[in-house]
C-alpha cells in the first residue's frame, strides 16, 4: 500500500499535478501549457477579457495553448496573430506561472512582448484596454493571471 503523503511528495517531485478528492482516491490532473503575452506600449500593458467559455469576460494577458512541437515562443506569435491580427516580438521570460484550476493544472509561460505590424483587431476576446501602473488592478483578472500582475507592476516601475 502507498501512503498518500509519499505518493504527493514524489509526484509534486517529478512534476505530475495531482488532485486528492479523499484520503483514498487519488486522480491525476490534466496539466495544459500556455503561452501570455504581456504587451507593453508607451509603459502601458494591454489585456483582454476572455468572450467565450467558463471563464468569459474575466481578464486575461492574450496568449494561448502551446502545440506539439512548438516553442512557447512560436505559440505565442501564432496566438498573437490569430487573436488579435497583429504581429509581435516576444521578449524576455517574465515567469512561468503554475495554477491549480478545479478541472486542470495550468503551466503559463509569460512574455515581454511588444507590437511590431499591424493594427489591433478583436477577433476572440469581447473587450481590451492599454493599463497603466495605477489601473492594473482595475480589470477582474482571472485567477492565473493574478500572480504575474505583481510582477508586472514591479517591470513598468522600472
Amino acid at each position: 500500500m502507498v501512503c498518500l503523503a509519499t505518493f504527493i511528495i514524489e509526484s509534486r517531485w517529478i512534476g505530475i499535478p495531482f488532485m486528492a478528492e479523499t484520503q483514498n482516491e487519488l486522480r491525476i490532473m490534466k496539466t495544459i501549457r500556455v503561452t501570455a503575452a504581456v504587451i507593453q506600449k508607451d509603459n502601458r500593458i494591454f489585456a483582454t477579457a476572455r468572450g467565450y467559455g467558463e471563464f468569459k469576460g474575466g481578464w486575461e494577458f492574450p496568449g494561448g495553448k502551446i502545440e506539439e512541437n512548438e516553442t512557447p515562443q512560436e505559440a505565442l506569435i501564432r496566438e498573437i496573430k490569430e487573436e488579435l491580427d497583429v504581429d509581435i516580438e516576444v521578449g524576455q521570460l517574465i515567469s512561468t506561472v503554475e495554477y491549480d484550476y478545479p478541472e486542470f493544472h495550468l503551466s503559463m509561460d509569460c512574455f515581454w512582448c511588444t507590437i511590431i505590424g499591424g493594427e489591433i483587431t478583436l477577433n476572440e476576446a469581447q473587450e481590451a484596454r492599454w493599463l497603466t501602473y495605477e489601473t492594473l488592478d482595475a480589470v477582474n483578472w482571472l485567477p492565473a493571471d493574478q500572480s504575474l500582475v505583481k510582477q508586472i507592476k514591479e517591470g513598468l516601475r522600472e
